[in-house]
């Protein structure tokens, strides 16, 4: 008896507990940040410890939405379309996300964003470029219009090295023949497709053979042996995907030929110890803030936390789109502050599309996070760019930062940027053996 009297006091006293004591924390109670991209690779960290830091920042200024803690949930890619996709689906499906922030290459966006259509989920890329996908949503806003690209796309970026090749290239150091190398990939072939379309008539460089290689290459030497056989002035190479084998293959083979162009293994610190010191003269365009290039008091001193956070781990610098997912982080939880949350969909659009994050350096403007509006046309190509962010293709930069930059590798390990002219800090140079 006395057994069955205290185990219904037990009872008792729990449902009394269960009334008066606060409910367990839930889901509900934070703001879920799903990040997708590749868990490995310098990118992909980038990506990821950016968001980290505006997590911590956002948090640590008492939360977001009336005081919820953000909490980062991640997907791995693995630079794979098929693992890709099912990483947006885990995102969605078992973790319930609110909003997506994207590490992704070019061709694993392009696979997930029909998956995005789907779900309806506010998603943000750092690293993608893909022409196609703005296209996508210039198109059908309707369906793409939760998608917002924090970095100039390909269409943009070929237009700075159109400007590159025209006024360095061309006047400077008097190159009239090219050999586009380009990688297998969505990135690469959009690259490809604006240069073909206005190098020759804007900058005057013929191109004299195009040559398509895939991601998985090992033995360079035979491409670079077609390349010089056309006998051209330089070589232009588009990589974006391993691409610390074409570079230094290309130093090694000391190729005789100088080569330009966009190479992501050489926007990271760890180019220089990656190729064993053989660097020097290799050159690439890279979206800002870049290695070389001066950097505001506020991007400085996100810099500063990310020293001081992550050391001297790779990446020790964090790639643009470090940068990107920091303040991509900031437009995208300021707009949900004032629309009430990333949910009604359309109201958080609205006020990410008005989001302008403007950063001067020396009384100019430096930096800017914004982002093209529906029907807004960028008046030299004469294009709509709905949901990109706010690029200037043309001096003086004061509707926003240039699209990219070129930054050059010198003999001693050192970097700079060497156009444009309001960024250069540096001079262009062709590798040693060249010279």
């Amino acid at each position: 008896m006395l057994r069955n009297i205290l185990a219904g006091l037990a009872v008792a006293m729990v449902a009394i507990w269960s009334l008066s004591a606060p409910p367990p924390a839930s889901a509900a109670d934070t703001v879920k940040v799903g990040y997708i991209g590749s868990f490995d690779t310098d990118t992909g960290k980038s990506t990821i410890r950016g968001t980290e830091i505006a997590i911590e920042e956002l948090n640590a200024a008492g939360g977001v939405l009336g005081g919820r803690m953000i909490e980062l949930v991640k997907a791995d890619t693995r630079e794979d379309v098929a693992e890709g996709i099912r990483a947006y689906e885990y995102l969605n499906e078992v973790e319930n996300v609110d909003f997506i922030i994207s590490g992704s290459i070019d061709d694993v966006s392009l696979g997930w964003l029909e998956r995005m259509a789907e779900y309806r989920t506010p998603t943000l890329d750092t690293w993608t470029s893909f022409i196609g996908i703005i296209d996508k949503v210039v198109e059908d806003y309707d369906k793409y219009k939760m998608y917002f690209m924090n970095v100039a796309c390909d269409f943009a970026l070929a237009m700075l090295y159109v400007d590159f090749g025209k006024d360095v290239l061309a006047k400077d150091m008097g190159w009239k023949t090219v050999v586009v190398m380009q990688e297998d990939t969505a990135f690469a072939g959009g690259v490809y497709e604006l240069i073909e379309q206005v190098l020759a008539p804007e900058a005057n460089i013929k191109i004299l053979e195009h040559i398509v290689y895939d991601i998985n290459t090992v033995d360079f030497a035979p491409i670079y042996n077609k390349a010089a056989a056309s006998k051209p002035d330089f070589i232009y190479l588009i990589s974006s995907v391993r691409s610390q084998v074409p570079a230094s293959q290309y130093v090694k083979l000391e190729v005789p030929v100088p080569m330009t162009g966009i190479n992501v293994a050489a926007l990271g610190k760890e180019f220089w110890t990656d190729s064993g010191g053989l660097g020097g003269g290799i050159s690439t365009l890279s979206p800002i803030p870049s290695l070389g290039f001066e950097l505001d008091e506020r991007s400085a001193d996100f810099y500063a936390r990310y020293q001081a956070k992550y050391g001297d781990a790779r990446p020790i610098f964090p790639h643009f789109n470090g940068f990107n997912a920091y303040y991509g982080m900031l437009n995208a939880f300021a707009a949900a502050e004032r629309a009430g949350g990333f949910a009604p969909l359309d109201k958080w659009v609205e006020e990410m599309e008005n989001e302008d994050i403007v950063i001067e350096k020396d009384g100019e403007m430096w930096l800017r996070y914004a982002f093209w509006k529906p029907g807004e046309i960028e008046p030299r190509t004469n294009r709509e760019y709905t949901h990109n962010i706010k690029f200037d293709i043309q001096p003086p930069y004061d509707q926003g930062a240039p699209s990219m930059v070129v930054i050059q590798w010198y003999s001693d390990g050192s970097t700079s940027v060497v156009y444009p002219p309001k960024y250069a800090n540096g001079k262009f140079e062709v590798p040693d053996w060249l010279k």
